[in-house]
């Protein structure tokens, strides 16, 4: 499935950047970062709202903030499909507990790695989540390259899912274009979040379309 990230949109032409895609799209992504957890500062539930009145689409919203706890049931309320947390956003709070809040909410729970983390840091709550977002970038930036070590890690997450009888997704995100996301694929990504190689092109209905062939 491709999931166009927003983030990398025109925003004074947001419907218009949603309306490009909406055709071609399976999920559309959405990273909310806070300039703590990460150095930079993205939107909040009310462009989540907004985007929900411009699309049916599934909206996959990547939580890249401290204490996502707190903002769970608001990015709900706003029309979140999926809510996504980081495993290195925990500090000494009780993880199982936020996925918990997350599902009791209705919406699909994730957990996304940063690269410099281990998965094994992950395996206490695989069993617990519908979706694993393997990062291949650091977080905080679009634009940057794609990082081939971190297929190793989605080939880690696709064994211990086939291994343990567990039933989550595995995303990519960052660095994702024609060249990359077979390789993704090729390892067992099975969602694949593209910005730059969507929004920056100059159709990027067609360049959606494109990456949609390439995931097939």
């Amino acid at each position: 499935m491709a999931a166009p990230s927003i983030l990398a949109a025109d925003f004074s032409r947001l419907a218009a950047a949603v309306a490009m895609v909406d055709p071609v799209r399976d999920w559309v992504h959405c990273d909310v970062m806070d300039n703590h957890f990460v150095p930079n500062l993205t939107f909040g539930p009310l462009v989540v709202k907004a985007l929900r009145r411009l699309t049916r689409a599934f909206l996959d919203v990547h939580l890249m903030i401290e204490h996502p706890e707190r903002l769970v049931p608001a990015f709900r309320a706003a029309g979140a499909d999926q809510i996504i947390v980081h495993v290195e956003a925990r500090h000494d709070r009780d993880l199982h507990h936020v996925l918990e809040g997350i599902r009791a909410t209705g919406a699909r729970a994730g957990l996304s790695v940063k690269p410099g983390t281990p998965l094994e840091a992950a395996e206490p709550y695989l069993r617990e989540i519908d979706l694993l977002l393997v990062m291949t970038v650091e977080p905080g930036f679009g634009g940057q390259a794609f990082m081939p070590g971190m297929l190793e890690k989605v080939r880690l997450a696709r064994e211990w899912r086939d291994h343990n009888d567990a039933r989550f997704m595995i995303s990519v995100d960052g660095g994702i274009d024609l060249e990359t996301a077979p390789h993704a694929r090729a390892a067992g990504a099975e969602v694949f979040v593209a910005g730059s190689a969507v929004f920056g092109a100059r159709s990027p209905r067609r360049a959606l379309a494109a990456l949609r062939r390439a995931i097939a």
